[in-house]
């Protein structure tokens, strides 16, 4: 079709995972680019984007094969999903840029969580995902989080924060990803006490401090250092 040769398209395929736009798989290669255009990314995505990275790359390493997962919405989740294509996961989400990322990825299972669209975030919430996310039971969840304070985690949409309240019972295991400018944060919506994860991923600049207090929760703290300048290009 492009008139060029296979070792030219392997060299272009190399180049393109290496710039974290695609992933090759058996067979074929998949798409793992940046994420969508949409009022929530394009605002936050930016902020503290290299320690978001190193985070992503932290708990996907925590996601095991064949695992049930359920992701919620965000930049940092969306992050995590990229490097989970091409692995044999079971993805449940109420994000659509996620399952937009997935669908087409024949190694992993797909389930999205329906409702009402938020058209800043892509992400699906109200009383039908809460209805739907009740009846599915996952080994683990992951969930972003505006706020980690002495009260616990929050969020700055009541109706987000329902539907994560659902995630959390669904799950065995909670994960939350979150950089260390949310912590001593409160925001709109209360989600859940400290004990409410069983680990949170965050970077370097998480205090001893909020690590001992957490601990003492229960909570395993785990603070990762941001990407050397080559791998967040």
């Amino acid at each position: 079709m492009f008139d060029v040769s296979e070792s030219t398209i392997r060299r272009d395929l190399e180049y393109l995972e290496e710039q974290g736009a695609a992933r090759r798989i058996h067979g074929g290669v998949l798409y793992s680019g940046t994420s969508p255009k949409l009022p929530h990314f394009d605002t936050n995505q930016p902020a503290q984007w290299a320690e978001k990275q190193a985070i992503a790359a932290q708990v996907a390493q925590l996601i095991e094969d064949g695992d049930t997962l359920l992701l919620d919405g965000g930049s940092t989740t969306y992050e995590i999903a990229r490097r989970l294509v091409g692995r044999p996961v079971h993805v449940v989400t109420n994000s659509l840029p996620i399952a937009n990322l997935l669908a087409a990825d024949t190694s992993s299972d797909l389930v999205l969580i329906g409702g009402n669209v938020s058209p800043r975030t892509g992400v699906l919430q109200g009383p039908y995902a809460d209805k739907m996310i009740a009846e599915l039971r996952v080994r683990r969840a992951v969930l972003s989080v505006a706020g980690v304070h002495e009260e616990g985690y929050f969020n700055n949409n009541l109706l987000v924060v329902e539907t994560q309240r659902g995630m959390l019972r669904a799950a065995d295991e909670v994960i939350i990803a979150v950089d260390s400018t949310k912590f001593d944060r409160q925001s709109l919506a209360h989600l859940a006490p400290l004990d409410a994860a069983r680990r949170v991923v965050t970077d370097h600049g998480v205090s001893p401090t909020w690590s001992a207090r957490l601990e003492a929760h229960g909570v395993e703290v785990i603070s990762v250092p941001p990407p050397n300048i080559s791998e967040t290009s």
